[in-house]
C-alpha cells in the first residue's frame, strides 16, 4: 500500500547520508586492494614475457591476456563482496533504526499500519493480534477501531479484532492470528525485513552503485 510504500522510501533515504561515508570508506580500500593486485599481475606478467622473450610473441600475448583476466576476475570479485558488506551494513542499520522507533511518539502510526497490513493479508473476520510488551501497551480500543475503519475503507472484510491472551512477543512487530489459530500473518521487523530484502537491496544499490561501476 501507498504508505507501507512512502515508509520504504523514508528508511532508505534517512539512512543514506550514514552510508555514504561507510561506502566511501569501503570502496576505497577495495580500490586500493584492486589497484595492489592488478600491479602485480601486470608484473608478473611482464617476467613471464620476459622469460619468454624465445618463445612467439602470439604465445607470450596470450600468456599475459589470460593473467591480466584472472586478475580483473579477483579485482571484479573483490568489489562485489565490498559491496555486499555495504548492503549488509545498511540493512543492519536499518533494523536497528525501526528497533530505536519503539519510544517514538509516532510509532503509535506505525504500529497501526503494520496491524492493517496484517489484517489485509490474513483476510479474516475475526482474529487476535499479538506483540510485544512495549507495542501490546500502545494498542487500545481505539486504535482497533481504526484499524478495523481503515480495513474497510481499504475494502478488506469487516473484522472482529481482540488482543490475544498469550504472552507478549519477545520479538519487535505483530502477529495476527485468525479465531482457531488456523493461519496467522507475522509482521516481525525481521520478517518485514525478510520478505522486503530484495527490494530493499535494489534500491540500495540504485542509490549508491548504479553509477559508481568501476571495475
Amino acid at each position: 500500500m501507498a504508505t507501507e510504500e512512502q515508509g520504504k522510501a523514508a528508511l532508505i533515504a534517512s539512512i543514506e547520508v550514514d552510508a555514504k561515508s561507510e561506502e566511501e570508506r569501503i570502496l576505497k580500500e577495495a580500490e586500493n586492494q584492486a589497484a595492489e593486485k592488478k600491479q602485480y599481475a601486470e608484473k608478473k606478467a611482464e617476467a613471464i614475457l620476459n622469460e619468454s622473450r624465445q618463445q612467439a610473441d602470439e604465445q607470450s600475448q596470450s600468456i599475459k591476456r589470460r593473467i591480466l583476466s584472472d586478475a580483473d576476475s579477483e579485482i571484479k570479485r573483490l568489489f562485489l563482496k565490498q559491496q555486499d558488506v555495504i548492503m549488509q551494513d545498511i540493512i543492519d542499520r536499518a533494523e536497528k533504526r525501526i528497533y530505536s522507533m519503539i519510544d517514538d511518539p509516532g510509532y503509535r502510526d506505525v504500529l497501526i499500519n503494520w496491524i492493517i497490513e496484517a489484517a489485509i493479508g490474513l483476510d479474516v473476520e475475526s482474529a487476535q493480534i499479538n506483540a510485544s510488551e512495549k507495542e501490546r501497551l500502545l494498542i487500545d480500543e481505539q486504535m482497533l477501531s481504526e484499524v478495523k475503519a481503515r480495513v474497510k475503507d481499504a475494502g478488506g472484510k469487516t473484522l472482529e479484532m481482540t488482543l490475544s491472551q498469550l504472552h507478549p512477543l519477545e520479538s519487535q512487530g505483530v502477529i495476527l492470528t485468525a479465531s482457531g489459530g488456523r493461519v496467522a500473518f507475522n509482521n516481525l521487523v525481521k520478517t518485514r525485513l525478510s520478505r522486503t530484502q530484495r527490494e530493499i537491496r535494489m534500491a540500495i544499490y540504485n542509490t549508491l552503485f548504479s553509477d559508481n561501476q568501476k571495475v
